[in-house]
């Protein structure tokens, strides 16, 4: 009994943590969509339906001037139909009958609203849990790098210390301290403030770390290497062959009202430039495809880091809204991005692209996206 009961409680915390994720995803894709609509509304066009989710309707309401606003079955997504979005229609209030700027101002809002809700959900995370920083669980204890050179104790991370800056930059995320690092040599200094454990609490001091190895790094994966080069202890992990570093990440509050509204703004930057340098790796072919997730990967890891805590899932929604506007603007088929292209093409031409050619581009892109989404995904098992 005590085991079904167990079972059952198991059952029910894994299905909560994929309705957390869901709704997560539901609410950026909302907020998104949303913001298309307010920026017609506002330019005047004429709005078809307003959709939360696809497929069947599980709830209509159309309003006096034919607007429908609807909820449908399957929460992974949503839609702000306009009149006259992907042929052209003769009311003047249609899609494509308006000025290309105020198209343009229609299609990057969507992307726009994602980006505000994220920097507020940041903001309200660093005010009420604090920064998440990267803290030493616990050092390596050799007192000499992999080249041979003596490493006095005062140039050693201790346990727990947790990193602000390093050479003068502020350390966001793991990619910003190997920007810092990058070709330092074994035996060389680098400069970090960091807070440490004194007898009488934390405090928030300036340290020289001398470096364990070069810091030449394979790309934004490499991480290992970095925790190397700074002295991170490490194990064997359960598989018996491949090793972890005891690095973790840590909450930190204490920075000032305005220096938090600047940490937050810089820290929804440095998650939009990630997404830009994975994108180059993978091009270049120093990231694989397995490094990447779709719909059904997304939900899991959403599902695994949002209930963790109020700052893992502030954390989570962040990063899901800036990476959902980021992705929207890139100009790929289907995406808005490829739709303001399409639209500044018109404007400079003084005459739109066919738009049955365009409809197929964008058609075929939609296509190769949920492709690439059951790919990845796929990639994943293996």
């Amino acid at each position: 009994m005590q085991f079904s009961l167990l079972s059952a409680a198991s059952v029910f915390s894994a299905i909560g943590s994929v309705v957390v994720a869901v709704l997560i995803l539901l609410v950026m894709i909302t907020v998104h969509e949303f913001g298309h609509y307010v920026a017609g509304k506002i330019f005047k066009f004429k709005i078809n339906e307003f959709a939360i989710g696809f497929g069947p309707a599980l709830f209509k309401h159309t309003k006096k001037n034919g607007e429908i606003f609807s909820v449908r079955a399957l929460p992974l997504g949503g839609y702000c139909a306009f009149e006259g979005e992907d042929e052209d229609k003769d009311d003047p209030a249609a899609f494509n009958n308006k000025k290309p700027w105020q198209r343009i101002i229609v299609l990057i809002s969507g992307a726009l609203m994602n980006y505000i809700l994220a920097v507020l959900v940041i903001i309200v995370s660093f005010f009420a849990c604090g920064q998440l920083l990267l803290m030493t669980l616990e050092t390596e204890d050799s007192s000499y790098t992999a080249a041979g050179n003596y490493i006095e104790s005062e140039y050693k991370f201790q346990d727990r210390d947790v990193i602000i800056a390093c050479e003068g930059k502020n350390i966001y995320l793991t990619s910003d301290l190997m920007d810092a690092l990058e070709g330092l040599k074994d035996g060389e200094l680098a400069k970090f403030k960091i807070s440490r454990v004194f007898e009488d609490g934390r405090k928030i001091v300036e340290v020289e770390i001398m470096m364990r190895a070069d810091a030449d790094f394979s790309g934004m994966t490499d991480t290992n290497s970095v925790w190397e080069c700074i002295g991170v202890a490490k194990q064997l992990s359960e598989d018996g062959e491949t090793y972890t570093y005891k690095m973790a990440s840590t909450a930190v509050k204490g920075f000032g009202f305005f220096e938090t509204i600047g940490r937050a703004f810089t820290y929804s930057i440095r998650i939009a430039g990630t997404l830009f340098r994975v994108l180059g790796e993978l091009l270049t072919g120093a990231l694989g495809l397995s490094a990447f997730g779709g719909p059904i990967t997304t939900i899991r890891m959403t599902s695994a880091i949002a209930t963790l805590g109020w700052v893992q899932f502030f954390e989570i929604t962040a990063l899901i809204g800036v990476n959902l506007a980021v992705f929207n603007l890139l100009p790929i088929p289907a995406l808005d991005g490829s739709k303001v292209v399409f639209t500044i093409i018109e404007w400079i031409r003084g005459k739109p692209v066919n738009r049955k050619v365009e409809a197929v581009i964008h058609t075929v892109g939609f296509l190769f996206l949920i492709g690439f989404a059951i790919l990845v995904d796929i990639l994943q098992l293996f």
